[in-house]
């Protein structure tokens, strides 16, 4: 039987799904993916120890020569690392939704899925409203670290609205992922593209050291990474500062991302479904 054969059926049983029903279908797709997190508790290690682990080795292996370049001192640069760090954790974390999305049809799951009238898409905002949970919990580990290595949380609207601004940017993200993860054969071809993702983007942009010393073709590519337009309106939010042209340059990019992504994911996820 032919993809196309496949999918219309598949459209036609999702059309017919009110949107109520597809509410409570993600309802309770969340409490069964939450449920597995509480059977499995060691998927929660890289969002206990990824913020305690990146805060002590940045602030106190770096802190120092790093700050004296920014005009103070390991404080200084406790300043400056911690809003950079919110808008790291927002892509690393992305990630496990496509490991965990790739695991799920290995292991059968997505099998049981298809032969229960239930949304398609109910299984992928699930997905990603789990992952932002597990984001804003590694959210909260990073500020308790972060008070207790100097931090000073000057406007606390402003951390609000920096992990809100964070979660809609991870949200983008983690539907690149999920096409990652309906794509590649197995959670760690998923792990590998993500690292290969991840990498430049993160050090290639302002959340660890300020990019005025770097070479120009690598301040080019920091000014278009919306990694670095993240980091620069959280520290505006958090700390003070210019906010307006970072929050909206990293709102584009994230209204951007979804749009290309989602439709592409969603696709590719009612056809292999």
């Amino acid at each position: 039987m032919s993809a196309t054969a496949i999918a219309t059926p598949v459209a036609d049983a999702d059309a017919r799904i009110t949107l109520r029903g597809h509410l409570r279908h993600t309802g309770a797709l969340i409490r069964r993916n939450l449920l597995w997190i509480r059977q499995d508790p060691e998927s929660m290690f890289d969002a206990l120890f990824m913020p305690i682990v990146f805060t002590l080795l940045f602030v106190y292996v770096f802190g120092g020569s790093i700050g004296l370049a920014l005009g103070g001192g390991q404080e200084q640069y406790v300043q400056y690392v911690i809003p950079g760090m919110l808008a790291m954790m927002s892509m690393t974390l992305s990630q496990g939704v496509g490991t965990g999305f790739s695991q799920d049809f290995n292991s059968g799951v997505m099998d049981r899925f298809r032969s229960l009238p239930i949304g398609r898409g109910s299984v992928l905002f699930a997905k990603i409203a789990v992952e932002l949970a597990r984001m804003l919990f590694a959210t909260a580990v990073l500020m308790v670290v972060a008070v207790l290595v100097g931090f000073h949380i000057h406007h606390w609207a402003g951390l609000f609205a920096t992990v809100g601004l964070s979660a809609v940017f991870a949200s983008s993200i983690m539907w690149v992922f999920l096409t990652l993860g309906v794509t590649l054969k197995n959670a760690q071809s998923v792990q590998a593209m993500g690292f290969l993702v991840l990498f430049p983007l993160q050090f290639g942009s302002s959340i660890f050291a300020p990019t005025n010393s770097m070479p120009g073709w690598l301040r080019h590519f920091t000014d278009y990474n919306p990694l670095s337009t993240l980091a620069d309106a959280a520290r505006g939010l958090m700390v003070g500062g210019p906010v307006a042209h970072d929050l909206w340059v990293t709102v584009v990019w994230s209204v951007a991302i979804t749009a290309v992504a989602a439709p592409i994911a969603i696709r590719k996820y009612t056809r292999k479904t």
